[in-house]
């Protein structure tokens, strides 16, 4: 059931995001952050359910000790959850793992951008676990949405982002089944449709 008078579809794989403004909790102050910022950067939104729960933390800090890599790759991680700016530090300040998140922790505590990308739980006013890949001319170029009791690999999301940047780079060639920098891409063939 839906409560609002007007449902934008989510994104898809392909689209294109809006302008985009947000609060977020980074470098240990609140900020008012905009998608235009981070223009000709790779993007990585990350949506969880709640600040101080049990799976959460395991994956924002793998993320955290994987951050540096993602910034090699010119990405920026945004995490996500329908908490507020101030849950965000509070959980930052008492949490050893929380506590080594130097990316921006976004507050959507209306569901806005947890509906935008199609990982709202109307019933909890929670967002599902959703990892979504943004390439620098704010296209969606991949997503995965698990259930809450599932958590990601941080080391997939960056191979995932690896393979997109690859591709955004060389749009003559597709990266098969568990490509990694260093292996061969593959090039299609004209009897294929499309490059798949």
């Amino acid at each position: 059931m839906y409560d609002d008078d007007f449902i934008i579809p989510p994104l898809r794989v392909g689209d294109t995001l809006p302008d985009l403004e947000f609060d977020a909790f980074y470098q240990n102050d609140e900020k008012k952050l905009r998608l235009e910022d981070y223009e000709g950067k790779w993007k990585i939104f990350f949506f969880y359910p709640a600040d101080f729960t049990f799976v959460c933390p395991t994956e924002l800090e793998e993320l955290a000790e994987l951050y540096p890599e993602f910034q090699k790759e010119g990405a920026e991680i945004f995490s996500v959850s329908t908490d507020t700016v101030y849950v965000h530090k509070a959980w930052k300040d008492h949490s050893k793992a929380i506590s080594k998140v130097e990316y921006p922790m976004v507050a959507d505590p209306t569901g806005e951008l947890s509906k935008l990308f199609g990982v709202y739980q109307y019933d909890k006013g929670l967002a599902l676990r959703g990892s979504f890949v943004v390439d620098p001319d704010d296209k969606l170029v991949a997503m995965e949405i698990h259930d809450e009791s599932i958590g990601r690999s941080g080391k997939e999301l960056l191979r995932k982002l690896r393979a997109a940047k690859f591709v955004y780079e060389h749009g003559d060639k597709v990266c098969p089944a568990s490509w990694e920098p260093g292996k061969d891409p593959l090039e299609p063939g004209m009897d294929l449709v499309g490059k798949i």
